[in-house]
């Protein structure tokens, strides 16, 4: 039987690999909101990389501009598709050896300097890359009239089609 943390990463590992497919199929300088969509994508996998684990202790990438984070405030640093994609892949890595590392009793107990549950801070982080998965998506079938294939229990992890479902 598979314990929480297993049943935690496989839905993790899928919820990245929906967030990956939408930045390879979506409109990087698309406005959402009034910004360029490659900003919600910095946005969301930001907020993973902060909040999955702990976000009251936490190192900003090199990269970061402070406010960066926050598609609203302005900011100098541009990310290619090629950084994104590698700071998303960093970040799923570092999730995955985090949940690995788990055992199912710490889920119900908060880190260090934390109000929240380790189950909280993952719940809160899978509910948030679904969401900007879900709007870049979305954007994307607007623009193309196609849907970016995504991981559910009725599909395979990478589709022989390619990148959308078709």
């Amino acid at each position: 039987m598979k314990t929480l943390c297993e049943i935690i990463g496989e839905q993790v590992k899928a919820n990245f690999l929906n967030l990956e497919t939408a930045v390879r199929t979506y409109d990087r300088n698309a406005l959402v909101c009034g910004v360029p969509a490659w900003r919600y994508v910095y946005h969301t996998v930001h907020s993973a990389d902060k909040w999955f684990f702990n976000p009251f202790i936490y190192n900003e990438p090199s990269f970061h501009e402070n406010g960066m984070d926050n598609p609203d405030n302005p900011c100098t640093v541009v990310l290619s598709d090629i950084e994104l994609l590698d700071y998303l892949k960093q970040v799923e890595k570092k999730t995955l050896d985090y949940l690995d590392s788990l055992i199912d009793e710490e889920l119900y107990k908060c880190p260090d300097n934390c109000e929240f549950t380790r189950l909280d801070l993952i719940l809160i982080q899978f509910r948030h890359i679904s969401f900007h998965t879900g709007m870049l998506n979305g954007q994307t079938v607007k623009r193309t009239g196609k849907f970016p294939i995504y991981v559910s229990p009725h599909t395979v992890y990478r589709l022989n089609n390619g990148l959308y479902d078709e």
